[in-house]
Order: structure tokens, then sequence, then C-alpha cells
């Protein structure tokens, strides 16, 4: 199925490993022209030639922090004076640590809203205007299914990822009449390093090995299994898509079931 990506230019966020690195892998695919940021300015290269070496595709990598609002202002000024125009944007970042409301501070809260929520909204800012120019543009916030089913041990998470929710909203109903969609997906456990962190937090916490994590995690899961980076790829790409121009405002769980509620 051709998406109609194609040359389209994309910004990918922290998309130097796990689920922002297979979406940037999937653009890539279809013939978009990418752009992946990161802190880590070696695994960030490794990304980006990794990547262009899978597809031949154009990828272009840039050091920056999501969560430093002039790192994001420089970003993309930098990907407009590269390409002209920014079409696609991935709103990702790491997780804050696990741990329950005992486990933190006032502070530790501060930086879960900056990684997550803030990071999201300033890149939203500064890709707006190149989008409404152009009238066309595919906004993808990721979250996760702790944003809609708080997972107990991820208060920060449950905390700040919520917010990304109700921005996404709010944003895809001011933006939609200028042809710009607005959406957010929520990954359920997938193989990525963040679960395999996730695990190891639970042995350290004394509830048992990093074997019964994962066991407890897929009796939960009605598929049976953890998802894969390239399973949610496939569903941000087809969010990013020409035929998805009808789909805005959506909270889309790519969880195997996970989430037991109507919506």
């Amino acid at each position: 199925m051709d998406l109609g990506i194609k040359d389209r230019v994309a910004l990918v966020a922290a998309a130097s490993r796990g689920l922002g690195k297979a979406i940037a892998l999937r653009f890539s695919q279809e013939g978009a022209k990418i752009v992946i940021c990161a802190r880590d300015e070696d695994r960030l290269f490794k990304a980006r030639d990794e990547i262009a070496a899978a597809t031949g595709g154009k990828v272009e990598g840039i050091k920056a922090d999501v969560t430093d609002r002039q790192q994001v202002s420089d970003l993309v000024k930098k990907v407009i004076e590269k390409f002209g125009k920014i079409e696609i944007l991935v709103c990702n970042a790491g997780g804050p640590p696990a741990g329950m409301a005992d486990n933190f501070t006032l502070d530790d809260y501060q930086q879960a809203v900056e990684l997550n929520l803030l990071s999201t909204i300033t890149l939203c800012y500064e890709v707006m205007p190149c989008m409404k120019e152009q009238k066309w543009g595919r906004i993808i916030n990721m979250t996760s299914i702790s944003a809609k089913q708080p997972i107990d041990n991820l208060i920060l998470s449950n905390t700040s990822r919520a917010g990304v929710l109700g921005f996404s909203k709010s944003l895809s109903n001011q933006l939609a009449p200028f042809g710009i969609t607005v959406n957010a997906v929520c990954p359920g456990y997938t193989k990525t390093e963040r679960v395999e962190e996730l695990a190891r937090s639970f042995e350290e916490s004394g509830k048992g090995t990093v074997k019964d994590f994962y066991t407890s995690i897929e009796k939960a899961i009605p598929t049976g299994r953890l998802g894969t980076p390239e399973e949610v790829a496939h569903a941000v790409a087809f969010l990013a898509s020409e035929g998805a121009g009808y789909i805005t405002g959506v909270a889309l769980q790519v969880d195997g079931g996970y989430i037991k509620a109507l919506y």
C-alpha cells in the first residue's frame, strides 16, 4: 500500500533507538525525507547511518534535547533551512523513572512533565507556523497506555502522559481547518529498551524476577505477547499518510488489547 508520503519531510524526535528509530525507519521505507534527533550524538549518528543503509533514503541526524526549548527551536529552524518545510512531526521522548508516589519529590514530577508533556507542546508550537502556511501537516504525539489506564508503579508517566492526550485533542480541533491532523498513539508493552528497564526495576523492587515481570504482563494482554516496535511504527505511518486526512483527535491504542475500557 502506497501511503503517499514519498518525499514528505518528517521530523522524528528521540529516534536513536526504540520506537522513535522504528518509526523513522518505516517512514524512510516509504520514501520520506527523515530528520531524527536525540541527546546522545554517537547513538544518534549510528541510528542515522543504519536507517540510511537499510533504505537508501535521505536521513539527517541533529543532536537536540527535546526538554530544552532553545534546542527545539534551533532544531526546527535547521530542518526548515535544510528542506524548506516540515510536513510530518512525531513528538517522542523517553519515559520517566518507575515508582510509586512515595518514591518521588515534586521536582521529579516537574522533570517528568518537562520530558513528556512540555517537550510535545514545544515541538508542536515550533512546527505549527510552517504547517499552517503550507496548509498540510501530520502531527503524531507518542504517549503510552498509561495515559488511558494508569499503571500502578508508573505514577510519573501516568501523570505527565495523560496531559499529552488533552493537549493533542484540543490542538487537533484548532488545526483541522488548516489541513493539519493531530493524533496521539498509545503503545502498550512493546519489546524496547524502556520495557527492559521496567523489568529490571520490577526485579530490584523485590516483586519478582525479570521473567516473572514478562509472564505477568503477557497474561494481561489478550494477544498473549508483547508488541514489536515495527507494529507501532506501522500504525504511526498510517496516521501520517495521505489517506488518514480525515482522522484527527484520536488516541490510538497499539497494545494487543491490554486496555479494557471502551474509549
